[in-house]
């Protein structure tokens, strides 16, 4: 059976989305040559923090043509996806932000768009790195 991301509900893709997303996290710092655990885990946060997903993809829906229709569509239905609880540190805009963000990476993994795939999430840790997040 293979999974259509388009009827999947969205905080299933964020649920997958947040997984690939901290994978790909991790396997950039230890390319870094971060290997101290604490060091991991603390650099870690920076990249996955909700602030920093929500930073990330409000700096995407407001560059012109960077996400297409279809990728907004997503961002759209995960911003508004109703998850019934919200963790105490962050606010529910910057929540509801970061599972947009994390909805969109699931979204092309289950997808199986691999280049777009990369590109975002190269492009989030660039954005992180420069200190926009």
């Amino acid at each position: 059976m293979k999974l259509d991301p388009k009827q999947l509900k969205s905080l299933a893709l964020a649920y997958m989305g947040d997984a690939i997303y901290e994978t790909h996290v991790r396997e950039h710092l230890l390319q870094k040559g971060t290997v101290k655990p604490n060091q991991l885990h603390q650099e870690a946060i920076t990249f996955v923090s909700g602030k920093s997903q929500a930073a990330v993809i409000l700096n995407w829906t407001a560059k012109e043509g960077f996400l297409n229709e279809e990728e907004r569509a997503v961002v759209g239905r995960g911003r508004n996806a109703k998850s019934g609880s919200i963790p105490k540190n962050t606010s529910v805009q910057t929540y509801r932000y970061s599972t947009a963000f994390e909805a969109l990476i699931g979204y092309h993994y289950l997808s199986g768009n691999e280049a777009r795939l990369k590109e975002l999430l190269e492009t989030a840790i660039d954005f992180v790195e420069e200190g926009s997040g």
